[in-house]
């Protein structure tokens, strides 16, 4: 295990491009370029797990961090064994999960190739971070059956008792902005 860390956000992207490491933990308040427009940046060309770090606790400040393509938030002051546990958490969704045998999953124009991990929209190909194709899967999985917020944090996201269910509304937006709003459906 190797650890970078970098004094601010312009250290913290220059340390990026030069190491490509297996998951980032960014401060919302880093100085020079903060961690939401890090974090946007490096979403452009990478699918990197993210991990937001902040004392901001509003609302607003987590769907921010959420949008701009972190995978968690976490709060400050935080235990050091939930952050390892979270970290663990996004580094196992981020491996690519196999289907047994050759699995496309086919919806109207969405193809979602299970081995391949690759998913097209309107035959062109859809880019997704690792968060977003576990979310889809599991979705495509039990398409045409509703499927509780809670039941997706325990499956895509590893919270075994639930948690803040602002992730999963974020990330769903942010699928829905990929592959078109009318393809999930929110049962209230």
């Amino acid at each position: 295990l190797v650890v970078q860390t970098a004094p601010d956000g312009l250290a913290g992207w220059t340390a990026y491009r030069q190491q490509q490491p297996d998951v980032l933990i960014l401060d919302v308040m880093m100085p020079f370029l903060d961690g939401i427009s890090l974090c946007r940046r490096i979403r452009e060309t990478s699918a990197v797990p993210i991990l937001m770090l902040s004392a901001r606790s509003d609302g607003i400040d987590i769907v921010q961090g959420l949008e701009a393509g972190a995978d968690d938030y976490v709060l400050k002051p935080f235990d050091l064994m939930v952050l390892i546990a979270r970290i663990r958490a996004v580094l196992r969704r981020a491996q690519p999960v196999k289907a047994e045998g050759h699995q496309v999953t086919t919806l109207d124009d969405l193809i979602v190739d299970h081995d391949a991990l690759e998913v097209s929209c309107d035959g062109a190909a859809v880019r997704l971070t690792p968060t977003e194709l576990r979310l889809l899967l599991r979705l495509v999985e039990s398409a045409g059956m509703v499927v509780s917020r809670d039941t997706l944090l325990t499956d895509v996201w590893d919270y075994p008792d639930g948690g803040d269910t602002r992730l999963v509304d974020v990330h769903v937006q942010r699928l829905r902005a990929k592959i078109g709003k009318s393809r999930i459906e929110t049962v209230r």
